[in-house]
């Protein structure tokens, strides 16, 4: 397809919703779905598409309140992971998408495993980069403030929060555990606090974080789902993530019989400094399971 490696910017009308979507490499080619975590958007895969986009069609939506996706009250959409993951089960359903790997990270976890176990002969593998699945998984330290706003939703505890939305606050998500923290490109904390300071973010946010514990009660059944369809999955963890820690990476070993399993020296946004790593595996694993999944058809 000429042109295949450039990105592709989109907006798929789900419902009365935007959703907007960057898409690379030719559709011909094996999809790998690509499902961002929190405080960013698609643009966290950028570079990473562009590395693949020669080899792979990728699609990567922004959720509802995030990135350039439309951003409802919290009267107008019900901010769950639920809702999350119906609206991009949909998103995928709308652009023809029925047999594709899953790229998780952070949020994309509870979202990427709500369409997987709804639909598990749609999903070929997975490519896990800090995205969570088991308690162990959950820093101790990282999670202790939200812990305390589960347990008691008041002003108090959410104020507690407040760090999360600074632009300090965003900045330390992206260098905390990382090499070089100047070498990080600030483009990235200062876009997602633009998006983050938008009038109602924060309570879209909040209501995110306060339903975050819901996705603890499902772990069993993701835990499950692993064990019983066992889809070859590679794993590329930051193992400094103040939020989640190497421990989570090792869990999967527990349910997966075959894992592709690195622990990088970096932090929670591994793509900053191991992108050429990552994107090396990643294009060696895609392959290795197109492989296997044309043979099987």
């Amino acid at each position: 397809m000429k042109h295949a490696q450039q990105i592709r910017y989109g907006v798929e009308k789900v419902g009365s919703l935007d959703v907007f979507f960057r898409e690379a490499g030719d559709p011909e080619h094996p999809t790998l779905v690509l499902l961002h975590g929190f405080p960013t958007s698609s643009h966290m895969y950028e570079k990473l598409m562009r590395e693949l986009a020669s080899d792979v069609h990728l699609v990567a939506p922004d959720y509802p309140g995030f990135g350039d996706s439309s951003a409802p009250s919290s009267a107008e959409f019900e901010y769950t992971f639920d809702a999350l993951a119906d609206v991009i089960d949909r998103f995928l359903a709308q652009r023809a998408l029925t047999r594709y790997a899953l790229y998780i990270q952070d949020f994309g976890a509870p979202v990427g495993f709500r369409i997987a176990t709804r639909h598990p002969e749609r999903i070929n593998g997975f490519i896990v980069q800090n995205g969570n699945a088991y308690e162990e998984g959950l820093g101790r330290e990282g999670w202790a403030d939200v812990r305390k706003y589960w347990e008691d939703r008041s002003d108090e505890h959410a104020n507690a929060l407040d760090g999360v939305f600074t632009l300090e606050g965003l900045r330390w998500q992206y260098t905390h555990g990382t090499r070089d923290p100047d070498g990080i490109n600030p483009d990235n904390w200062n876009l997602d606090f633009m998006k983050m300071s938008r009038p109602g973010t924060k309570e879209n946010m909040l209501n995110l974080i306060y339903d975050y514990r819901h996705n603890l009660a499902r772990y069993p059944q993701w835990q499950r789902y692993l064990r019983e369809h066992q889809p070859p999955t590679l794993i590329t963890w930051g193992k400094h993530d103040a939020f989640f820690p190497e421990p989570g990476a090792k869990a999967y070993q527990r349910d997966l019989d075959h894992v592709d399993y690195y622990v990088l020296d970096t932090g929670h946004f591994a793509l900053e400094e191991e992108l050429a790593f990552i994107a090396g595996k990643a294009r060696s694993f895609l392959k290795r399971i197109s492989t296997a999944d044309a043979s099987s058809s």
